[in-house]
């Protein structure tokens, strides 16, 4: 691994993040938060020093490899994390640096697991900077990098692939650079429609904004300590379900949309998979609790719809404690906490696409089981897809369902039962946030201690950058030049 071209590069992130907090700061100052305005404006100082020192100390020409891709996109997130739990700690809502950096990297990480315990107390600059997390997170701080750092003409490509989610990262553009602006553009404009689409319904431009950030990043970040539940509002829900649906689809699909494509969504297989699976589970949570939990079937509609969707695309708002539904739900809930968004959304979990072509590839060998002649090749569309994806993908469902086991048996030293150490672990891993128990809908992970903590920083990690990206650092050959 190159270190001062990973560096050099990693400075710039933290010079973005540094630049976020100012941002916070003026919200601060605006609503007279001077403890707050202080905060950050020291958070971001300290950010901006150490970005420049190091920016200066590493500069010169920059070729990235492959490896290098994956140490900016581990390394990145992990100073980002570290630098953005500053603002937290200096203005005292977070006095230890763990849980800071629990609820940065969680930001980051688009996880939506807070150890904060009343966010109507918490000032509005440092909500605002936790929001910010979540939008920088959700399309990429690195692809953000890409987008704008062309000048530099470092390998753009390498830091595409080894951050932005799903088995298959393809150029929309020949220039990378072309197409993380284009993916971001996608993104800012849907920011703006879902934040005008709940100021008209009457939340405030503040909490709209936050809330946007947190359903297009599938973060989950809340103004309010209930969540979305707070307003108790059929609009406010119905609009957050179909922006949290959107954000869990392939941008790809959403830029063909704009160019006046509108049928490619039903033409890909992973978005007809994705769709089919959404409104299957909806549908069985709405009879599961209907009767059961809540008397209306309307009520019980929206309720199911919308924490199935939250925690299908991994957005992980809440609406009702979903703690108190019957066991059916529950266990539904957490099989949809394993599945997630689809491949180059900002949704987390192991994407409908692995799903999919899993459910594919066990078929296909009880086929080969029965007709060991047989010649069976694995579709996806109008494409076949070769045996080494297929490969890489049950691999990837292995190293997932084995993360979740060690992290599940590592938990258990600190959670109170066996379901808040499962669920922490895939609420974490899947990039989710709340899980069940201890960590359900009406908790948070304040309780559990900073040792636990960390392990589930490494976690929301691993689940962000896909396993692979983070894992490659411990083998000895990736430090080798």
């Amino acid at each position: 691994m190159n270190i001062r071209a990973v560096t050099h590069v990693i400075s710039f992130l933290v010079g973005v993040t540094a630049l976020a907090m100012l941002a916070g700061a003026a919200i601060s100052l605006y609503y007279g938060e001077s403890v707050a305005t202080k905060g950050l404006l020291a958070a971001s100082g300290i950010s901006l020093l150490s970005a420049a020192v190091s920016w200066f100390f590493t500069r010169g020409n920059i070729d990235l490899s492959r490896r290098d891709g994956f140490g900016i996109a581990t390394f990145g997130w992990l100073f980002v994390s570290i630098m953005g739990a500053l603002p937290y700690m200096f203005s005292g809502v977070i006095a230890d640096p763990v849980p800071a950096v629990f609820e940065t990297m969680s930001g980051f990480t688009t996880t939506g697991a807070s150890v904060l315990t009343n966010l109507e107390s918490v000032p509005r600059g440092i909500l605002f900077w936790r929001s910010m997390t979540h939008l920088f997170g959700g399309m990429g701080v690195l692809v953000l990098c890409v987008a704008i750092l062309s000048f530099l003409k470092v390998g753009g490509m390498q830091i595409y692939r080894a951050e932005v989610p799903g088995p298959m990262k393809d150029r929309l553009t020949p220039r990378i650079s072309a197409t993380a602006k284009l993916l971001w553009g996608a993104y800012i404009l849907f920011c703006i429609l879902e934040t005008l689409m709940l100021r008209l319904g009457g939340m405030s431009l503040f909490d709209s904004w936050c809330h946007t950030c947190a359903t297009m990043a599938t973060g989950g970040f809340s103004t309010r300590t209930a969540s979305v539940g707070a307003y108790d509002s059929a609009y406010f829900d119905t609009v957050i379900i179909v922006f949290m649906f959107l954000a869990g689809t392939n941008f790809a699909l959403h830029l063909k949309l704009l160019a006046g494509r509108p049928f490619q969504y039903f033409r890909d297989a992973e978005f007809r998979f994705y769709l089919f699976f959404w409104l299957a589970a909806c549908l069985i949570l709405t009879f599961s609790v209907w009767g059961d939990t809540y008397d209306s079937f309307t009520k019980s509609l929206r309720v199911a719809f919308f924490q199935g969707t939250s925690i299908l695309t991994t957005t992980g708002f809440v609406t009702e404690d979903f703690n108190l539904w019957p066991e059916t739900s529950r266990v539904l809930l957490l099989i949809l906490m394993f599945v997630g968004g689809c491949a180059g959304s900002t949704g987390g979990g192991v994407k409908n696409i692995r799903i999919l072509i899993g459910i594919k590839a066990l078929f296909r060998e009880f086929l080969i089981y029965m007709r060991p002649d047989a010649v069976k090749t694995i579709r996806i569309g109008r494409s076949n897809v070769n045996n080494q994806t297929v490969w890489n993908i049950c691999a990837f469902l292995l190293i997932f369902v084995l993360l979740f086991a060690v992290g599940s048996l590592v938990m258990t030293a600190f959670t109170p039962d066996l379901v808040t150490a499962a669920s922490s672990t895939i609420a974490c891993l899947g990039n989710i946030g709340p899980g069940l128990n201890a960590v359900g809908a009406t908790q948070n992970y304040a309780d559990i201690p900073y040792a636990g903590q960390a392990v589930l920083i490494i976690l929301m990690l691993l689940g962000r950058l896909e396993l692979y990206t983070v894992l490659v650092i411990f083998l000895p050959g990736f430090w080798k030049k």
